[in-house]
């Protein structure tokens, strides 16, 4: 085949210009498939700065304008509460005489930023704590949301979305999702500034979401590279510390936007997860197994019982009626064979193994139990 470009001599495959497209192309696909298979993280997925998480944030408030399904008379503190509360607007009446069902009281709930600065919206998250029925189309009085110090550091009000709807008579109702639980989005304004807030420091620690020995050295070995010193270094599996150079003393937040990019190879412990509530089994990419033979058999026993009933004929002159019970008993067992797992074997090897055998995930969580009991599963178990 040759190929014929305008104000061109014709070129072949065996051309010098013909080569080096061929070596362009696959240098190409080489490319886009490293790119598409690399295992590499940003460091800002991988790791938190010390001392700039979130802190919780809770409340108590009431929950105006719900159709009937509020509080009843049983719960007397929500009662109480819109009772002080009429009270500093000159209505005076008491608690015991208010009989309400369009009140809940709610126990509002939120994260205070880690670099929250007065007038900054965040969201919030009303629970009700009575026995109301539904929150479905209420408000949020304004509630002040204090932190773990007992300071109020925020105000919340507005309109609740429950994500839900609810609906019946005296006899029958109907509801989809939960109705008792809802959100204001950016419902809450805070009043005070984070006190983790300033960023001037001359060291940063940089927190793993998951510790481990490998990962905090190759954060510590990218940090290096790119800002090419020895600023950075690991001091345990879970934390990695840089000394924050000169020319970023005053602005470390640029030093944050540079390094939070940089590509991390992640490494992790090989680990199997169940949940056996749910019948879930997860099980991780580099989980390999040892020299073992697993079989997998079901002994089915089955039994029915009918009952017949016995009576004498009729205008017979004796004779009793009787149940007689007829039982029938039905074992069965499977036919399974038994699999043999070679030394290394992985996942794919592994689940393929255990779908020949027909196990469903209750049975797959036996078996990884028991190749671990075995020392053949060369993973961690947790179970959830």
């Amino acid at each position: 085949m040759r190929v014929q470009s305008p104000g061109s001599r014709v070129q072949g495959p065996g051309s010098a210009a013909w080569r080096a497209l061929l070596i362009g192309v696959a240098s190409a696909i080489l490319l886009l498939s490293s790119s598409l298979t690399a295992s590499d993280v940003r460091l800002k997925d991988v790791v938190s700065l010390q001392g700039t998480t979130t802190s919780p944030l809770i409340g108590y408030g009431l929950v105006v304008g719900l159709n009937k399904t509020g509080d009843k008379k049983q719960t007397i503190f929500p009662s109480q509460t819109l009772a002080n509360m009429l009270a500093q607007f000159g209505v005076a009446v008491p608690a015991d005489a208010m009989k309400v069902e369009n009140i809940a009281a709610v126990l509002v709930t939120s994260e205070m930023p880690a670099f929250g600065r007065p007038g900054a919206r965040v969201d919030v998250t009303a629970s009700s704590i009575g026995d109301a029925r539904s929150l479905q189309g209420g408000t949020l009085l304004a509630t002040p949301l204090r932190n773990t110090a007992g300071q109020i550091v925020a105000m919340a009000q507005g309109p609740l979305s429950v994500g839900g709807f609810g609906g019946g008579g005296a006899m029958s109702s109907v509801s989809v999702n939960h109705l008792t639980v809802g959100r204001v989005p950016n419902g809450a304004v805070i009043q005070v500034a984070a006190p983790n807030a300033s960023m001037k420091t001359d060291a940063l620690t940089f927190m793993l979401h998951d510790p481990d020995f490998s990962t905090a050295t190759r954060v510590a070995a990218a940090i290096n590279v790119e800002l090419k010193t020895d600023a950075a270094r690991a001091l345990d599996s879970g934390s990695v510390m840089v000394q924050v150079p000169a020319e970023y003393k005053d602005t470390v937040p640029m030093l944050m936007a540079r390094l939070e990019p940089l590509p991390i190879e992640v490494d992790a412990i090989a680990r199997v997860v169940i949940n056996e509530r749910t019948g879930t089994v997860v099980v991780g990419g580099d989980v390999k197994v040892g020299a073992a033979a697993v079989a997998h058999g079901n002994l089915s026993v089955r039994i029915s019982t009918r009952l017949q009933v016995s009576q004498p004929n009729a205008f017979s002159q004796g004779g009793t009626t009787q149940v007689v019970p007829q039982e029938q008993v039905d074992v069965r067992e499977g036919a399974n064979k038994l699999v043999t797992l070679e030394e290394g074997t992985t996942l794919e090897i592994v689940t393929r193994a255990l779908n020949s055998l027909g196990a469903t995930p209750r049975d797959i969580i036996a078996i990884m139990q028991a190749l671990k009991a075995a020392g053949a599963l060369r993973a961690e178990i947790v179970i959830l």
